[in-house]
């Protein structure tokens, strides 16, 4: 067996070996939150999945951005044709395996790969400049520095190689082609390598150009395989986590907020319509209220930390972060994000030290249920930040991708006030007010009886 082969089968094995151990890992950190059953309306679930994570709906909204964006995630798709071609070429030694077999079109498919590869070049140099010298204030936030900001940079470096890879390797072919060499089959006219080979290479040996070629072919590979470990690490995990997450999307009204039990059961009481059922709920648990930690927050809450984008449309519109408070919604779920793989690496580690004192014992092993390293959520995202939210949903309503920002901050805030009685100042009158007269107001709750004894007519 060649040594190109060889070498091509061990890169693949370890390339999807790394890449899934790392994607298992991803799995086992979302469902460190809490069980939460999400389903219902499948229609609408497709329906968001096709328009909003397939379609990019609600990236429209931001016209000529969006239309950059989707030069480079329809060239990202159509790229993965050819790769197919690349791994059984890779696998078997062939050489443009399809060409043969589909003809014209196959030259229609990789005409418009080339096509959208031009395009996402381009849109790629515009993002590039976007960032680094127009400098647009949401890339330039407080929390979008070091890894965020290189990140964001890595990726895009990363597509102008893989475009220059696929345009490369073309170009050489196309003048192998012309040149009638052998293990070459025609592709037919291409519209980008068609005239850029003959301008590039026109007088080269073939020896140099099967070199380019073969230059060409293995950098696209070796970027694509790149891609597939590096996008475990990177905010770009949303290529593929906006499928799911746009699926599980809640699909109540923005502004309907998701009930405790325990404490319907006490209004319940107070009001003298408590049910069975509801006292069940009060006997069987000792409940925490709200979110301390990740291990307080459902699963999607994590899963919606794992899909962010870090574009920062959350945090641009709102009102909070406009008016100089601290609260940045993209900011609160890059940090839920870095608190789960903390928690998880120590998970991972299996420590005795991080098992909850009380927990204790000598057949006791280290777990999500038991675990306590002394930090929480709270050290990450301030007092200060969760109690800015106006709860406007504006975060939820910008994100392309259908994150909740809202939902851990709600959380946070539930923690903080019915577990440790904390809150801001102003809010105390509010309770006082809700506990007696059941009115923000303090306008007693009957403040509607006089009407009454009006008389129907």
């Amino acid at each position: 067996m060649p040594v190109n082969i060889i070498f091509f089968i061990i890169l693949t094995l370890v390339t999807f070996t790394w890449a899934g151990k790392r994607f298992y890992r991803i799995w086992k950190n979302i469902h460190l939150g809490k069980s939460e059953k999400i389903a219902g309306n499948e229609t609408q679930r497709w329906r968001n999945v096709l328009l909003v994570a397939f379609g990019q709906q609600k990236m429209f909204k931001r016209f000529i951005p969006a239309v950059l964006h989707l030069f480079i995630y329809t060239a990202f798709i159509l790229t993965q044709v050819e790769l197919l071609e690349i791994f059984i070429d890779g696998f078997f030694g062939t050489h443009r395996f399809f060409a043969n077999y589909l003809g014209w079109f196959y030259t229609m498919v990789i005409g418009l790969i080339e096509i959208l590869s031009a395009l996402a070049f381009v849109a790629t140099i515009i993002f590039l400049a976007r960032r680094n010298i127009l400098r647009l204030s949401r890339f330039w936030k407080a929390e979008m520095t070091a890894w965020p900001r290189l990140d964001a940079n890595l990726i895009l470096l990363g597509e102008i190689m893989l475009v220059t890879a696929i345009l490369l390797m073309n170009s050489a072919d196309t003048v192998l082609q012309q040149m009638g060499q052998e293990h070459y089959p025609s592709t037919g006219y291409l519209p980008v390598s068609g005239w850029l080979g003959p301008m590039l290479f026109s007088g080269w040996s073939a020896d140099w150009l099967m070199w380019i070629e073969r230059l060409g072919w293995w950098m696209h590979v070796l970027v694509v395989y790149g891609f597939i470990v590096y996008l475990s690490y990177s905010k770009h995990l949303h290529i593929f986590l906006a499928f799911p997450n746009t699926w599980f999307a809640k699909l109540r009204s923005r502004g309907e907020m998701s009930n405790m039990p325990v404490i319907m059961n006490e209004v319940r009481s107070m009001l003298g319509i408590a049910s069975t059922g509801d006292a069940q709920v009060e006997a069987d648990t000792n409940p925490e209220f709200g979110a301390k930690d990740i291990s307080g927050l459902s699963w999607k809450s994590i899963l919606d930390a794992y899909t962010c984008t870090e574009c920062g449309r959350c945090t641009a519109v709102c009102p909070a972060n406009l008016t100089g408070k601290k609260l940045s919604p993209r900011k609160v779920m890059m940090d839920i994000r870095d608190r789960t793989e903390e928690v998880a690496d120590k998970l991972h580690s299996g420590s005795e030290q991080y098992i909850r004192k009380d927990t204790r014992g000598e057949h006791v092993k280290l777990d999500i249920s038991n675990f306590d390293d002394g930090l929480s959520l709270f050290d990450r995202i301030t007092e200060e930040e969760i109690n800015a939210c106006t709860t406007c949903n504006a975060c939820v309503e910008a994100c392309p991708v259908l994150i909740d920002p809202l939902e851990p901050i709600l959380q946070m805030r539930r923690y903080q006030i019915l577990m440790e009685s904390k809150g801001p100042a102003e809010w105390v009158p509010m309770f006082n007010a809700l506990e007696s007269s059941g009115s923000v107001w303090q306008v007693p709750e009957a403040r509607s009886k006089w009407t009454e004894q009006i008389s129907e007519k």
